[in-house]
C-alpha cells in the first residue's frame, strides 16, 4: 500500500484542491494537513489528535477513512500511544498463591478523566480551527418536516449545511464516444475543463467537487459519477446537470446552463 502521506497527496493533485480549501472544508488547521501529507507525526498533537484528523480529511478526499487509519496505527503507533485500557490478570488455580486484584476504583476514575479530557481538547481545537465564525443552528429532524423530496439517506447530508457539516464529496469523470464540447464548474465557481471540445476514446480525470455544474454540447458522452457510468439522453440542444452526492445528477433548464466564457 502507498505511503499515507503520499496517498492524500496525490488525491488531493487529482482532484485540484489547494490546501486552503481542504482547511475551510473540515476545520483542521493547514499546517496540520501539510504534516499528514508529509507524515511528520511529531508536528501534530498526538496520536489521538492524528487518526481523528486523518479520518476527516480521507473523507473529505473521498478515500477509505478507516484504512488509512489503520494503516497509520500498524506502522506509527506505539502500544503505549494506544487506548488506555484497565489490565486485569486472570489468577492461576493452585495453592499458595493469592488471586491478582483488578484495577482499584481510583485508577479507573483516573482513566476516564482522562479519556474526558482527550475528547474536550478534540472538540476544542477543531473548533478553534474555525476562524471564530458562528455556527447557525439547524437540526436534521426540521430539515426533513420541510417536505423536501430528496431521499432519505440524501436528507442527513443536506440538512446538515448550515451548522457547519460540510456536504460529501462527489467524483465524476467524462469518456466521450464522439467529438462532444463540455464545460465543467466545481466548487466556488472554478472552471475544471473550461469550454473544450473532448476528443472520443479519451476520458478525463476524475474531478472531485461538493457540487458540480456541466455543460454538454451533445449525448455522446458517459458520465462517471462516483464510479457508476451514467449514459446522457439524446437531445437536440446543449444538456446541462447539476450534481451533488445527495441529489445526484439533476438536469438543469437552458437559463441555467454554466457557460465558461
Amino acid at each position: 500500500m502507498p505511503e499515507i502521506g503520499a496517498t492524500l497527496r496525490e488525491a488531493r493533485m487529482r482532484a485540484r484542491i489547494d490546501v486552503s480549501e481542504i482547511e475551510a472544508q473540515t476545520k483542521i488547521r493547514a499546517k496540520y494537513l501539510r504534516a499528514l501529507e508529509n507524515e511528520e507525526w511529531g508536528l501534530l498533537p498526538g496520536p489521538t489528535f492524528v487518526k481523528s484528523f486523518l479520518r476527516t480529511y480521507a473523507q473529505a478526499l473521498g478515500l477509505d477513512g478507516k484504512a488509512l487509519v489503520e494503516e497509520y496505527r500498524l506502522h506509527h503507533e506505539s502500544p503505549s500511544e494506544g487506548a488506555l485500557e484497565p489490565i486485569v490478570s486472570t489468577p492461576r488455580s493452585g495453592r499458595g498463591r493469592a488471586p491478582v486484584k483488578g484495577p482499584s476504583r481510583v485508577y479507573m476514575i483516573a482513566v476516564a478523566a482522562i479519556g474526558s479530557l482527550i475528547v474536550l481538547l478534540i472538540v476544542l481545537l477543531v473548533a478553534g480551527g474555525g476562524g471564530g465564525s458562528s455556527p447557525k443552528s439547524s437540526t436534521a429532524t426540521r430539515a426533513g418536516k420541510q417536505g423536501s423530496r430528496a431521499p432519505h439517506h440524501a436528507t442527513k447530508a443536506v440538512a446538515g449545511t448550515g451548522s457547519g457539516t460540510v456536504a460529501p464529496v462527489v467524483s465524476l469523470a467524462l469518456s466521450p464516444s464522439a467529438v462532444v464540447y463540455a464545460c465543467l464548474i466545481g466548487d466556488n465557481g472554478r472552471k475544471l475543463i473550461p469550454g473544450l471540445e473532448l476528443q472520443p476514446g479519451e476520458t478525463t480525470p476524475t474531478y472531485h467537487a461538493r457540487r458540480f455544474k456541466i455543460t454538454l454540447g451533445n449525448s455522446s458522452v458517459k458520465m462517471i459519477v462516483d464510479g457508476r457510468s451514467r449514459t446522457v439522453p439524446p437531445s437536440s440542444q446543449a444538456i446541462g446537470y447539476s450534481i451533488t452526492k445527495a441529489r445526484g445528477r439533476q438536469p438543469l433548464s437552458a437559463g441555467q446552463l454554466p457557460t465558461c466564457k
